[in-house]
């Protein structure tokens, strides 16, 4: 009840209003049954924005910290996240994913539809990153079908680091969605993972023309903060997994 008049109340008129969203590709989201929607993730504000312009529901995995915070603005956060229907998951632990995992496939396994950043954290550069496997798993486990998603402009608007997101052109983009099922049953294999969840970057990456980083986006933030004055930005590639992840996918599929 507090999910819908907070999003259809407050926050749709209000990002209406303010930021005026292109939405493209609303088609490819299903009417009813399970899916996974996966996009980049540039900014705070694709917290917001993505699953507000959306009719049906997305449930979000939300690091914990973000519904434990304290003062106001702790409490004003963990508000929030839970009135756009977020779902705390503790991300510390050597049980961290598996937790993760579980608590995506319950979202999925009832018939919901369930939002995810494969990177895994936010962007600091705009650039897109190489995609974490807990996509493909959640994919395979659970057999819904995968819808990628660009956020552009996000970045413009809210970098990391700042607190009030400017007002700038943003435009949500769905694409087909994507389907794993020649993959059934393997999804153990880590080299079928890996390809999986490269054919699910390559998607995103076809829809938000950004450019394209080999590398985990923690390992490049872990390497900036490493070096005095930061370090030399991670060489970009031409696109998510290249000739020789493909070739792996169809030798697993094979």
């Amino acid at each position: 009840m507090f999910y819908y008049f907070f999003k259809n109340v407050v926050l749709i008129p209000l990002l209406r209003w303010v930021f005026r969203p292109k939405v493209e590709g609303l088609h490819h989201l299903p009417t009813h049954g399970s899916a996974i929607i996966a996009g980049n993730h540039l900014s705070f504000s694709d917290h917001f924005l993505m699953p507000v312009m959306v009719k049906r529901r997305i449930r979000f995995l939300g690091k914990m910290e973000y519904f434990t915070g304290r003062g106001v603005k702790g409490k004003l956060v963990a508000a929030f996240f839970r009135g756009i229907g977020a779902i705390p998951v503790d991300r510390s632990g050597k049980e961290a994913a598996q937790a993760a995992l579980d608590t995506g496939l319950g979202v999925l396994g009832s018939g919901e539809l369930l939002g995810i950043y494969p990177e895994g954290t936010r962007s600091h550069d705009g650039r897109l990153y190489k995609g974490k496997v807990g996509v493909a798993a959640m994919a395979l486990k659970s057999g819904a079908p995968v819808i990628p998603c660009a956020m552009i402009g996000t970045f413009e608007a809210q970098p990391t680091g700042k607190l009030l997101p400017r007002v700038v052109p943003i435009t949500i983009r769905f694409g087909e969605p994507l389907d794993f099922s020649r993959y059934a049953g393997m999804e153990d294999h880590r080299a079928v993972l890996r390809a999986v969840t490269d054919e699910i970057m390559y998607a995103i990456w076809r829809l938000s023309e950004q450019e394209y980083v080999d590398t985990y986006a923690s390992e490049a933030k872990a390497a900036l903060r490493s070096v005095d004055g930061g370090a030399r930005p991670a060489a970009a590639v031409a696109v998510p997994g290249g000739r020789e992840q493909a070739a792996v996918g169809r030798s697993a599929a094979a």
